[in-house]
């Protein structure tokens, strides 16, 4: 099995700010990798260096053994990206949407239209695909752009907060699809959570990172019983400023 994400010492400061401190990590090819911790602690900050939307102060990340900092518009072609506030074009339907995302693709020689197809299908928004995406729900638009960050069957999905603020309905499709699409087509994933719930059910491994630092890494099983706690909720306060 291959490394599709090994980060080593990845540092970043912002004038007198640490977001993040010689952050280590290393995601195996084909499997789910959760970044948990609080608001701050640099997890966003990690998945903004890893899609080349930022520059670290120091240290060094591969994906796929491709140099992130040397080489972004080869990142580019092998990854999807979906921010916790992305959105899609009010005045478009949702496949004229995925229609219009997928022609970003065409010079990597995918097909469009098989794209297309794949990511009508992901969404599960039946007849309502068709729709203004402007008259859709929370929900649905969060379906809708999943569905676009995985319809190009990238090699590494990048997910900050792929279910935040979702209704149980919702947030249970978005995890299970992703969990089916990684079992299906072999795509690796990195997203960062809040939801307890939805890291027990989609992570194979997470990292628990604070202040900008790895405080441990670990399964979710390994990690609670290794902190002896009921569930990873507990695992979450006893280890970061939670607990403090």
């Amino acid at each position: 099995m291959s490394i599709a994400v090994q980060t080593t010492n990845l540092t970043k400061h912002y004038k007198n700010v640490v977001a993040l401190e010689n952050l280590s990590i290393t995601v195996k090819e084909g499997e789910v990798f959760g970044l948990i911790g609080p608001n701050g602690a640099g997890k966003s900050t990690t998945l903004k260096i890893l899609t080349t939307l930022l520059t670290p102060t120091s240290g060094q990340a591969h994906i796929f053994g491709i140099d992130v900092i040397e080489e972004p518009d080869e990142i580019r072609k092998i990854i999807s990206y979906l921010p916790e506030e992305a959105g899609a074009y009010k005045q478009l339907t949702g496949r004229e949407y995925l229609e219009f995302m997928a022609g970003f693709h065409q010079d990597d020689g995918k097909d469009p239209k098989a794209m297309v197809d794949r990511g009508v299908g992901l969404a599960g928004l039946d007849e309502r695909i068709d729709d203004r995406t402007k008259e859709y729900s929370k929900g649905m638009r969060r379906r809708l752009l999943i569905a676009r960050s995985l319809m190009t069957i990238p090699k590494l999905a990048v997910m900050d907060e792929p279910a935040s603020g979702l209704d149980v309905n919702h947030a249970y499709y978005v995890r299970k699809i992703i969990r089916e699409y990684v079992e299906n087509q072999g795509v690796s994933v990195l997203l960062s959570s809040h939801n307890m719930l939805e890291v027990e059910f989609l992570c194979d491994r997470i990292a628990l990172i604070d202040d900008g630092r790895i405080i441990d890494t670990g399964t979710p099983k390994g990690l609670i019983e290794r902190y002896d706690a009921m569930n990873l909720e507990e695992v979450f306060i006893k280890v970061t400023r939670g607990g403090a």
